[in-house]
């Protein structure tokens, strides 16, 4: 009888786990992102309309940033944020994507991305379906094809406004450590998991822990995600997911 490397072992035994987790767990999972995002959208209703005020007396229309990202199995879905980058001007509008964040951002702005306040709009994403309070932060399209295949695992989960990367370390974290976290939680998934990194959120957020002002996506992209997709305007600042 042919013994099984470990590594095939581990594998076997996550799988196993996942199926006993199961329907059940994933299904509760996605009642309690309903009702938490709910609750969330309706406490928290205030602080949506003084943003909104403040990006529309700022910046002017539209309020909503809206892009398109890959969610669960890589499927692109609408993901929503509060506008925090100024539109480009008359004549530039084909090349806005090579703007660096310093080129777009004002102190307001900052503030906003800072905070995380602008991601707030993706509440709305979890009531769609789109999204979960926890899961692998939803990146660029682009970098679909350019994933290896354990860090394309990432997308057997929904995409999450929090997330394992987030908590240890967010900003501050290369890529290939952020795929890792995320892969490991999509192994690793629990009702238990996801509420310890929810509680460990809020202080982080509050602490801005992990923010990095005018971050290059060259002092965090050491897998080549995202090398010669924003070449031709030079180095990239970035708030990947």
């Amino acid at each position: 009888m042919k013994r099984r490397s470990p590594s095939e072992t581990d594998r076997s035994t996550l799988s196993e786990r996942h199926c006993a987790h199961g329907r059940t767990g994933r299904a509760a999972k996605r009642v309690l992102d309903v009702l938490i995002a709910g609750m969330l959208l309706l406490a928290l209703f205030p602080v949506l309309l003084i943003v909104a005020l403040v990006v529309r007396l700022t910046m002017g229309a539209p309020v909503l940033f809206r892009h398109v990202r890959p969610g669960l199995g890589g499927k692109p879905f609408a993901l929503y944020k509060f506008r925090t980058m100024a539109e480009p001007r008359e004549g530039q509008r084909h090349q806005h994507r090579f703007f660096s964040d310093e080129q777009r951002l004002t102190r307001a702005r900052r503030c906003l991305r800072k905070s995380s306040l602008d991601e707030l709009p993706q509440l709305t994403n979890i009531l769609r379906g789109d999204m979960s309070l926890v899961g692998p932060r939803p990146l660029l399209m682009e970098y679909l094809p350019r994933y290896s295949t354990q860090h394309g695992r990432r997308h057997e989960s929904r995409p999450g406004i929090t997330g394992l990367a987030q908590i240890r370390g967010r900003q501050g974290l290369p890529f290939s450590k952020r795929l890792d976290l995320d892969v490991w939680y999509v192994d690793h998934w629990s009702l238990w998991l996801d509420f310890k990194i929810m509680l460990e959120t809020i202080p982080r957020v509050l602490g801005l822990d992990g923010v990095v002002d005018e971050q290059r996506l060259d002092e965090i992209d050491d897998i080549g995600l995202a090398a010669d997709l924003f070449s031709s305007s030079g180095p990239q600042r970035s708030k990947p997911g």
